[in-house]
């Protein structure tokens, strides 16, 4: 293929932002595919933002097994270096998580840990979802981590109570009105603070 013949990315999208969906669960008969395919699916409307989906259960990490600081960057494992390249690239996250006993899951925070400078100076926002509680306990005890290794989260969030009533017989998330709300009001909260960060990602 000569370098006219390679494809190539429309400059519309090339300066939007790049937005990963991280989808946190990675358990059999899990349902947190189908809210992140459904927040997908709103931010790829929202226009703000080029959107990946990044699952946890594709990535396949071990615990972590790397003898430096992630602070380091010294990485020893190729997962590592390939999880490193996968969160550079992203420019602002939506963490897509269950509720495990009053918390959030140990894949997700493993996920976290593997890397340090990768995640600073990127907005964070969340989508949790659970029972009565509609996982909110799970969002509250991931701030601080993601605080912790330098990420901006955003107050709105989406919050889902009694989640599986939202899925229809495909497995496809049927949003309230109030899902649809939070969601606008969180991505577009997303993309005013991934852009006043635009500068601090350029320096570092």
């Amino acid at each position: 293929m000569t370098n006219n013949d390679a494809p190539t990315t429309p400059s519309n999208d090339r300066d939007r932002p790049v937005l990963q969906v991280i989808v946190g669960s990675t358990r059999p008969g899990r349902i947190g595919r189908s809210f992140a395919e459904w927040i997908e699916r709103a931010a790829t409307d929202h226009g703000d933002f080029t959107v990946e989906m990044v699952d946890l259960a594709d990535v396949a990490l071990p615990f972590l097994d790397e003898p430096n600081h992630p602070r380091l960057a010294q990485y020893t494992h190729q997962h590592t270096r390939d999880w490193s390249a996968t969160i550079s690239r992203a420019d602002a996250f939506v963490l897509v998580t269950p509720e495990y006993n009053h918390s959030y899951n140990a894949v997700l925070k493993n996920a976290i840990d593997f890397l340090h400078n990768e995640w600073k100076h990127k907005a964070v926002c969340f989508l949790s979802y659970g029972g009565v509680s509609a996982g909110t306990r799970a969002m509250q005890a991931l701030e601080p981590v993601v605080l912790s290794v330098g990420m901006a989260p955003v107050a709105p969030a989406v919050t889902v109570p009694f989640a599986a009533q939202f899925l229809d017989d495909d497995g496809v998330v049927q949003p309230n009105e109030i899902m649809t709300a939070s969601a606008k009001t969180m991505l577009d909260d997303l993309a005013a603070q991934t852009a006043a960060l635009a500068p601090r990602r350029a320096a570092s």
